[in-house]
């Protein structure tokens, strides 16, 4: 599941993904991101904070790469919070099929990871 922060505003959206990803949570998340894609014409910044990921259906697979092919060039940056090896592992794999930048951040850094996602270049 998706579950959008209260910390999100303008172009900077966050979600607390929890449990097991379903296709259903893709149709979901899809409309939304398309939703600030269209009111920001240059692009939009993710939080995806992972600590309660406990995997994606393979069926989810297809929905997931179609959300990266969308949207690629559409995310600026994209920090993915996280307290395991691999979900920083993930997010060397965010860069080439979901964001022009991407950043790991431990949970303690969260804060961070909005300040980073709100700095303009």
């Amino acid at each position: 599941m998706f579950e959008k922060l209260n910390e999100s505003s303008g172009s900077v959206v966050g979600y607390k993904v929890t449990g097991k990803i379903t296709p259903a949570d893709y149709e979901q998340l899809t409309p939304e991101v398309q939703t600030l894609v269209d009111q920001y014409d240059d692009g939009v910044c993710l939080l995806l904070d992972m600590q309660e990921f406990a995997g994606e259906e393979v069926k989810a697979w297809l929905p997931d790469m179609e959300f990266g092919h969308d949207f690629h060039n559409k995310i600026n940056k994209m920090a993915i919070v996280g307290d395991k090896r691999w979900e920083k592992w993930l997010t060397a794999l965010a860069k080439p099929f979901y964001a022009d930048e991407a950043k790991f951040f431990h949970p303690e850094e969260t804060d961070n990871a909005w300040t980073w996602l709100r700095e303009t270049d």
